[in-house]
């Protein structure tokens, strides 16, 4: 059997707490959970206030332990670059927030590794659907607009 366990959880940026779930899971281990709860919060502080998937892994012999975090979803990017707290709820018709294509690039390469789209092009047109949802227009266009911009090869300079 495996020495090491893990430890899963999302939590909001640059404010996890000793609380669920993460005490009680960091509890029976036998580690120092303020310790962990302190890396988690230092390496999520650029998410703060976004939820972000982490995972704690710990060698149950040696107590040492390791925090990795992951990226938050491409909606909660989104809604941070939009500025917005959350979405429209009426998918399509209702516009709450309008980006510039900068943000679809900064999100589409902060997802690019984790994604299994080949280029950053196509995670680029991934993110744009998320807009769609989310009731969010890139540069003034709606996200089926701006996405057959994409295809046409309009953006191509910053999509490279």
């Amino acid at each position: 059997m495996s020495d090491t366990q893990s430890v899963s959880a999302l939590v909001t940026g640059a404010q996890a707490s000793a609380g669920p779930p993460l005490g009680p899971a960091l509890g029976p281990l036998g580690v120092n959970i303020m310790e962990i709860i302190q890396a988690i919060n230092d390496k999520t502080k650029d998410f703060e206030g976004m939820k972000v998937p982490v995972t704690v892994n710990v060698n149950t012999k040696t107590k040492k332990w390791e925090v990795i975090v992951g990226i938050p979803s491409a909606a909660a990017l989104l809604l941070k670059e939009a500025g917005i707290q959350k979405g429209s709820g009426t998918s399509g018709s209702t516009w709450v927030g309008d980006i510039k294509v900068e943000s679809i690039v900064k999100v589409a390469k902060a997802k690019l590794e984790k994604s299994y789209a080949s280029s950053l092009k196509s995670v680029a047109k991934e993110v744009v659907g998320t807009c769609l949802p989310l009731g969010i227009k890139i540069e003034g266009k709606t996200p089926k607009e701006f996405t057959a911009e994409i295809n046409a090869g309009k953006w191509d300079s910053q999509l490279g």
